[in-house]
């Protein structure tokens, strides 16, 4: 009698059946990541810039609009815009080319920029 050993086409559809379930719930799960990562850079350079024009007023005595004149660096994908900016307070807003989600940050006596709604606070869009 012979001694066959090895797997059924049954026992191998399972587990390409399974391995199929696993996929679709991971890749759901890592897009999600992504966008988070584009968000947490987003933000990161916004607080950057909030130091930057902090340090430009102290040695100014007003803000500026222009994102060079503060070093202002950009991350990977990420636009900043400075929407405003006078002698008593600035605004600006960040993209990522990657998402259509934006954040916003203001300081000072200048009209809140959406989505932040909290003087000094970085938001964004959900």
């Amino acid at each position: 009698m012979l001694n066959r050993k090895g797997f059924t086409l049954i026992e191998l559809l399972i587990v390409v059946v399974i391995i199929g379930i696993l996929a679709a719930i991971a890749i759901p799960k890592f897009s999600n990541t992504r966008e988070k990562a584009y968000l947490a850079s987003m933000k990161s350079d916004l607080r950057n810039l909030a130091t930057a024009e902090e340090s430009y007023f102290a040695d100014n005595v007003t803000y500026t609009t222009s994102l060079t004149a503060v070093d202002g660096a950009e991350s990977q994908g990420v636009t900043i815009t400075i929407t405003a900016a006078t002698g008593s307070g600035w605004g600006a807003t960040a993209g990522h080319n990657a998402t259509a989600k934006t954040c916003g940050i203001f300081l000072g006596n200048q009209a809140a920029v959406p989505p932040a709604d909290t003087e000094g606070e970085v938001k964004c869009t959900t």
